[in-house]
């Protein structure tokens, strides 16, 4: 069985583990998620400790088919981000 977690559930977690207001907790994890991401533009790469780092990566633009109609069609350049977790990440993933 498949469930995503969503932003509300995350504030809803933070929200009883913390004891803030659902207002502050939300601000708290918009914050949090802008400041990776201005982060990320900025330099490109972001290490969190025990976690991860996420990493932009540029792909170059080509051509790419429709498997169903077999049409082919040009893909442009754009980067992506790409995550690597830390090998404690890793580690506590394996013990579940």
């Amino acid at each position: 069985m498949r469930r995503n977690l969503t932003k509300k559930d995350l504030i809803n977690q933070v929200y009883m583990q913390i004891g803030f207001s659902k207002n502050i907790t939300e601000s708290l994890i918009e914050d949090f998620f802008n400041l990776i991401v201005d982060s990320l533009q900025k330099s490109g790469k972001i290490k969190i400790s025990l976690f991860g780092t996420f990493k932009i990566r540029s792909k170059k633009s080509r051509i790419g088919r429709n498997p169903k109609t077999k049409e082919e069609k040009k893909i442009a350049e754009r980067n992506v981000v790409l995550f690597k977790p830390s090998k404690e990440f890793k580690e506590i993933i394996n013990l579940l």
